[in-house]
């Protein structure tokens, strides 16, 4: 079965892409469509970019940036859990992306995006400009969530509603689809 990496790209202190992910996670495991992993960002502590070559050159120096590359090497398919940060993408979120090149390439990618009224639009725009670099494939199916702190409850957890439940099945689904049409060009020779 092919591997759905659930990426928490916000990184601060107060943050609610826990809760956020904590919601879409199980939503993830029961569709069936993968093993789904998580990787925290603010767990895996990337620094800001330290390595001396390219990315696309694969020569890498520092040993989390090996680890990272594995993580991502044995990922499929992506779901950024993601804030808008003034009208973009937050900076561990691009500094992760921007740590390799050929372990993105030909994956989809999905997300579920939050913030105040653009509910994380104008990031996720910022953010497939950005993918199309890295050969990645975001998907049109996306789960926004606009106003997303009146979402919390007195817990911290998130109190979804059934648009929400369903973008995030729509979302899953295409995942699924589009990650079969990408994989023969994953496990394509190169010359």
């Amino acid at each position: 079965m092919p591997t759905l990496r659930i990426i928490i790209a916000s990184t601060r202190p107060g943050r609610v892409g826990l809760p956020v992910a904590n919601w879409f996670e199980p939503i993830a495991r029961a569709h069936g469509g993968f093993d789904v992993e998580v990787t925290d960002l603010a767990e895996l502590g990337l620094p800001f970019l330290d390595e001396p070559n390219h990315p696309r050159l694969r020569r890498y120096t520092q040993a989390h940036t090996r680890a990272w590359s594995a993580t991502v090497e044995a990922s499929d398919a992506f779901v950024f859990v993601m804030p808008e940060y003034n009208f973009g993408m937050n900076a561990p979120l691009k500094n992760a992306l921007d740590y390799l090149h050929s372990e993105w390439g030909h994956k989809p990618v999905g997300f579920v995006a939050y913030g105040g009224v653009a509910a994380g639009t104008r990031a996720v725009q910022m953010t497939k400009l950005v993918m199309s670099g890295l050969n990645l494939v975001p998907l049109f199916e996306a789960v926004y969530i606009p106003f997303v702190r009146n979402m919390i409850d007195d817990e911290g957890a998130l109190q979804a509603n059934e648009v929400m439940e369903k973008a995030a099945v729509a979302m899953l689904d295409e995942l699924v689809r589009v990650e079969a049409a990408l994989r023969p060009l994953r496990t394509a020779p190169t010359s």
